[in-house]
């Protein structure tokens, strides 16, 4: 049975994927990408341009998730506390459901040439921004004791980015819990009453 063009960009970027993150997107070539997929390495070009076209594939395909998962929860009126919960509750759905995705994600995004590296960065920041307004929201609403909230928002983040490297989909922790603990440990330190 043959592959259809759609199913086989499908493989090359999963492959890729895997592949960047084990050996680091420097690390591999177009040749290792041909060979763990099982195809000539100019048959490759039929389907992807360059190796960094993949890169731009997995790193904004996933900035993209995150991005769906944030407008899901800055669409809902709530208290800060109940929407720091929610968008924790997201980012971690969002890594355990693409672990090889986020690893490449959170490390080769350097890779990338102007002006998609400037894209990336600036939504990188932006991302990051939504956090702070969700903690400046709680400070407002009373419920946050004032903090450093930019060294907050990159503990929190810098914590749940890691997830990739020791979440198992076998493992004794669904998503869900996993959030709702990281959730309770961030908001514990951070809240008014505490």
């Amino acid at each position: 049975m043959s592959v259809t063009q759609t199913e086989r960009k499908l493989q090359i970027t999963d492959t890729a994927t895997t592949l960047f993150r084990q050996k680091g997107y420097a690390a591999t070539s177009m040749r290792d990408l041909a060979s763990a997929i099982g195809i000539e390495a100019a048959s490759l070009y039929n389907h992807v341009r360059s190796k960094e076209e993949l890169l731009h594939r997995i790193c904004f395909g996933m900035a993209e998730a995150f991005f769906k998962a944030r407008h899901q929860v800055e669409s809902l009126h709530l208290a800060a506390p109940v929407k720091l919960r929610l968008a924790i509750e997201k980012h971690v759905e969002v890594i355990t459901s693409h672990r090889d995705a986020s690893a490449v994600f959170q490390h080769e995004w350097r890779h990338l040439s102007e002006p998609d590296l400037s894209v990336f960065i600036s939504m990188r920041n932006e991302y990051e921004a939504y956090f702070s307004e969700i903690i400046r929201q709680g400070v407002a609403e009373g419920n946050f004791r004032a903090t450093d909230e930019k060294l907050a928002v990159l503990s929190l983040l810098s914590s749940l980015n890691w997830l990739y490297d020791w979440y198992r989909p076998d493992g004794t922790l669904l998503p869900h819990e996993i959030a709702a603990h990281q959730a309770e440990l961030f908001i514990y330190g951070i809240n008014q009453t505490t």
